[in-house]
């Protein structure tokens, strides 16, 4: 049961660390010439964390946003944890001012503890339903965090805790439900925008230890 209850606990905080980190965007600014989006972000969750991303805009008959993200959070070890996202962005529906954008993307992110230090490949699917204006948008999210393999490394204080204990690869290791509300302003050629989420992990009861998710963006595009 130790067992169990450990490992449940490191996988947790493996599917946590910065789970909604993402490029808000308003459609209705983002003109077609403009082909390219910088982001900057700053996040609170398990930890405060900051972010870098770019996308490519493509002025298709659906508009859709290939993008890379990078995220670490704030301490000594500056590269110790990390998380990177690669994926794309659909707007699938658009109906007068309200739009439908589906996100799909692969992750892969580490994370260290006193316990056990983790390294990842996973997953996301998002929605996000929203009212969008040429210089405002506010919208409503719901995705899926999957940590689909996870390798872990105890640490020589939980082979203490628990010899019998064993490092290696976890197939499959959990995932998150993860739901919100993002808005911003727009102007010129930026946006500013602020998300708050709620995290659910897959089995529809844990929660981790800090539930709520606040992320602070700056999107320039050209």
């Amino acid at each position: 049961m130790k067992q169990v209850k450990l490992f449940a606990l490191v996988t947790l905080a493996s599917v946590c660390f910065t789970s909604a980190a993402a490029q808000n965007i308003n459609w209705r600014s983002l003109q077609p010439g403009q082909k390219h989006i910088i982001n900057l972000n700053a996040a609170l969750d398990n930890s405060t964390s900051i972010g870098i991303g770019y996308g490519y805009h493509f002025n298709s008959k659906m508009p859709l946003v290939l993008s890379a993200q990078y995220s670490m959070p704030f301490g000594n070890n500056v590269f110790d944890d990390f998380k990177t996202k690669l994926g794309a962005q659909l707007n699938v529906l658009e109906l007068q001012n309200v739009l439908v954008t589906l996100h799909a993307y692969g992750i892969i992110r580490r994370y260290e503890n006193s316990l056990a230090s983790m390294f990842n490949f996973g997953s996301e699917f998002a929605t996000t339903v929203g009212y969008y204006k040429k210089t405002w948008w506010i919208a409503g999210d719901f995705g899926f965090d999957k940590a689909i393999v996870t390798n872990i490394k105890h640490s020589e204080i939980m082979k203490e805790y628990n010899p019998g204990i064993q490092s290696g690869w976890y197939i499959p290791t959990g995932g998150n439900f993860i739901y919100g509300l993002q808005g911003g302003y727009s102007f010129s050629k930026s946006d500013v925008s602020l998300k708050i989420s709620s995290t659910m992990a897959q089995d529809f009861n844990t929660k981790p230890m800090v539930p709520y998710y606040a992320q602070v963006g700056w999107n320039w595009r050209f």
